[in-house]
């Protein structure tokens, strides 16, 4: 007699989920940046292209009506610009490296006394409030205006500066020129950093307010001075701030035009003839915009090297850090 013996019940297969539909992205997003495309465009792309092709082409006053048709001469405005050994070339290192100290006499002076501004207003006391006011002033003044009203200061015969110099005090007996000859440079320094620093007081004082005070009351603690906390408080907990702040100052003022331009006019003096006021010349006043563009480009390929290995050098140091 056999049995039959049943089987159990299988489980049902389970099922397998259905497979999500990719949601579609929307389109927003990408239509607010459009403007900011059509912008980066107009205002920097196309015009740096084009600075690129006039540089290629013999764009003088006798081709500028057609300038488009201009002869291409390739890279001969380059060769003219930068052989250093004919006149153009130096008239332009000239102008370099006048452009290389005033950019670094005014970044260093820009940057120690927005620190030092920075730093004697970190304690409350009374009336510190109307001194971060009084500080951003010139920052906050139209570029004209503050240039303009320098222009009014150094002049020999009716500026403020003789006035007090020679008149007042007494410490010099011919008035002197300062918007002319080698005093000229010193204005343009003196201008250019009353014009700038609260830019920098104003970045490291907003890189202060982030600094914990439990660090500087612990180093307190351990009888460390005033110095000794800036050195091992203060400037290592601002570095980020100061890599950028740096980096800011620098091309803003190796590209600086509107001051020397408002100051001394269309022509520079030789001690003050920064390369944006040479190329300016170059390009307006002789007309000869296909050595303008060339001596251009060379500037941005400069600055953007430049730029490039001062990031490279600064995040390694923060890595290695």
């Amino acid at each position: 007699m056999t049995t039959t013996v049943s089987a159990p019940d299988e489980a049902p297969p389970e099922k397998l989920p259905k497979p999500r539909k990719r949601r579609r992205r929307p389109a927003l997003p990408y239509l607010l940046l459009v403007p900011a495309i059509v912008l980066e465009l107009a205002v920097h792309v196309i015009p740096m292209l084009t600075g690129i092709w006039m540089s290629l082409r013999e764009l003088t006053q006798f081709h500028i009506r057609d300038w488009s048709g201009a002869p291409f001469i390739g890279l001969d405005n380059y060769k003219v610009s930068l052989d250093f050994n004919s006149a153009t070339g130096k008239e332009l290192l000239h102008s370099f490296w006048v452009t290389i100290a005033y950019t670094v006499l005014v970044v260093a002076l820009c940057w120690g006394i927005g620190l030092a501004a920075a730093v004697l207003l970190q304690r409350p006391f009374r009336g510190r409030a109307i001194l971060r006011t009084l500080f951003l002033t010139p920052y906050a003044l139209p570029v004209y205006t503050a240039v303009i009203t320098w222009s009014f200061l150094l002049q020999r015969d009716t500026g403020a500066l003789n006035h007090v110099l020679v008149d007042q005090l007494h410490l010099v007996d011919d008035r002197p020129f300062w918007l002319i000859g080698g005093n000229s440079f010193f204005s343009l320094v003196l201008t250019m950093v009353w014009k700038q620093w609260p830019f920098a007081f104003l970045c490291i004082m907003a890189g202060l307010q982030s600094i914990p005070q439990d660090l500087y009351e612990a180093a307190y603690m351990d009888g460390a001075g005033f110095w000794r906390r800036l050195r091992a408080v203060t400037l290592p907990m601002l570095r980020p701030v100061n890599q950028v702040l740096l980096l800011v100052l620098f091309l803003w003022t190796f590209n600086d035009f509107n001051t020397p331009y408002v100051l001394f006019g269309k022509s520079a003096p030789n001690q003050a003839d920064l390369i944006s006021i040479h190329i300016y010349e170059s390009s307006f006043v002789t007309w000869n915009f296909g050595l303008g563009s060339a001596m251009s480009v060379s500037l941005l390929l400069f600055l953007s090297i430049v730029s490039g290995i001062y990031l490279f050098l600064t995040r390694k140091a923060r890595s290695d850090a």
